[in-house]
């Protein structure tokens, strides 16, 4: 057991702990899902597992509480693998460990898991404290909420009866979220053709990394610099220097910032020196440009052995001018909500596979029309390229609704509870509720969690007083939900 088992409310974090300790990236749920399932089922409760994996249980109201409208608490219980390069996690089989810096709780060398892993053992634990008071309850579990939304997309409609949803999925104290971005993956394949190499060359390994990376939505407008992006760049560089290009890689999660990316270069022998300088040029531009938000930023070249062949220089030209043409960062910002991004892309993962290199961008917005827009421009600038592209897996926002009485029970309930108002937010990234409501369009919803800083990436931790905090909120919301009739 981890030190995080004697944190207040120490049920929510015995839960947690546990959840560390089943692996549980996207698309790898099963494990935990059983988990869930056989605690919940020893415990008496109503379990269902629906055609696409979602878990819904079902407690019943406390005694003198059956009045109140039903309440479905929602979280995912998917989290994104990432890692540090030297950390060796294997995310399908290590546990995530936790551990404790002060106000926080970070993990060792990998995403802690805590987007959405804190709600989750929030959820685990209103079903297991029957000293918290509710009305007619179902817990909605969802999978594959970071890689796809497969859980939200394949939620059917009539499996659930409560009224009002309380998503857990939000990483800010003090912040109440009444919508969210839409998106779509832009998924690119250019294939390409191979030549051999001619004799007199050399090899060279080309590395940016250092980057803090973040999350593609909620970090997108603080100018974190992106791996990917940069290395466009440095291919242009590269390119016009006659290097001649064998294999790239960067990203590893179309929602994550690029930390790390780097490629295979082939120069005519000698000409090493004059890369060197090309790179470090860019390193101390970079920096520069960088400096307060990417600090660490470094860009090695080191020598390598030769590959056998490299990419055609027609088609690496193609490749490198539709990488520094696709869209990247803060296209746009909302004019009706001061402050928040409307439209945004990131250039998430590059990579050759055999024949063909292997792009995945994902567009985000708050309206369909601007994520539409974007989309199209990205396919755009890679058909031109030579490359096939696919636009998969769109999703709707969730418009705000000010009018949202479960938004004004949980800005009451906060007054109540802190002495002070939360900050009526629309968030710049995916949650479920969007989804939610083509199955369920007369649900009332919310979303409010705990700060959590470094979503999707290594140096993801979440503030132990904010965990506190949320559930506090979380339990007394539970017990204000209004009468049926209301």
């Amino acid at each position: 057991m981890s030190d995080i088992r004697q944190l207040d409310p120490a049920l929510l974090w015995q839960f947690f702990d546990t959840l560390c300790r089943i692996p549980h990236p996207s698309g790898h749920e099963a494990a935990l899902r059983r988990w869930i399932a056989d605690w919940a089922r020893e415990r008496e409760l109503e379990v269902r597992q629906d055609n696409i994996g979602n878990l819904i249980i079902r407690k019943a109201a406390s005694p003198g509480l059956e009045h109140l409208k039903g309440v479905v608490l929602q979280a995912h219980m998917d989290m994104v693998p990432q890692a540090n390069a030297d950390s060796g996690h294997d995310f399908t089989r290590d546990p995530i460990q936790p551990w404790i810096d002060g106000d926080w709780v970070r993990a060792r060398g990998t995403t802690l898991g805590a987007d959405n892993g804190i709600g989750l053992a929030a959820c685990l634990a209103v079903l297991a404290d029957d000293q918290v008071r509710h009305g007619p309850l179902e817990v909605l579990l969802t999978v594959d909420e970071e890689s796809g939304m497969t859980g939200a997309f394949g939620l059917e409609p009539g499996l659930l009866e409560g009224e009002i949803l309380l998503n857990t999925d939000s990483e800010q104290d003090g912040d109440v979220y009444m919508g969210c971005a839409g998106g779509v993956d832009a998924n690119i394949i250019l294939p390409y053709q191979a030549s051999a190499l001619p004799d007199g060359q050399e090899a060279w390994q080309l590395a940016i990394g250092g980057l803090r990376g973040g999350h593609s939505g909620i970090n997108i407008h603080q100018g974190r610099a992106s791996a990917t992006r940069l290395l466009a760049e440095l291919l242009d560089d590269a390119t016009a220097a006659g290097a001649a290009l064998a294999a790239l890689e960067g990203g590893t999660l179309r929602n994550a910032i690029a930390r790390e990316a780097g490629a295979l270069l082939v120069l005519p022998a000698g000409q090493g020196a004059r890369l060197q300088a090309l790179v470090d040029a860019r390193q101390a531009q970079y920096r520069e440009e960088f400096a307060g938000v990417d600090d660490h930023i470094h860009l090695s070249l080191v020598p390598a052995g030769l590959p056998e062949r490299v990419m055609n220089p027609e088609q690496q030209a193609r490749l490198v001018r539709a990488l520094l043409a696709c869209p990247h960062g803060v296209l746009a910002m909302s004019r009706q909500l001061p402050e928040v991004v409307q439209t945004s892309s990131n250039l998430g993962v590059i990579k050759t596979e055999h024949d063909h290199v292997y792009v995945q961008c994902l567009i985000r917005s708050l309206d369909d029309g601007g994520r539409d827009r974007v989309a199209r421009m990205t396919a755009a600038a890679f058909e031109l390229a030579g490359a096939r592209v696919s636009l998969d897996g769109a999703y709707p926002g969730w418009r705000p609704d000010p009018a949202s009485p479960a938004m004004q029970l949980v800005l009451d309930t906060h007054q109540e509870v802190f002495g002070s108002l939360p900050a009526v937010k629309v968030i710049h990234a995916g949650l479920e509720c969007g989804l939610f409501k083509a199955a369920y369009p007369h649900w009332d919803m919310v979303s409010f969690g705990p700060t959590i800083q470094g979503a999707h990436s290594p140096d993801e931790k979440v503030n132990i007083t904010a965990v506190a905090r949320f559930w506090r909120l979380l339990v007394k919301v539970l017990a204000r939900i209004p009468p049926r009739d209301s």
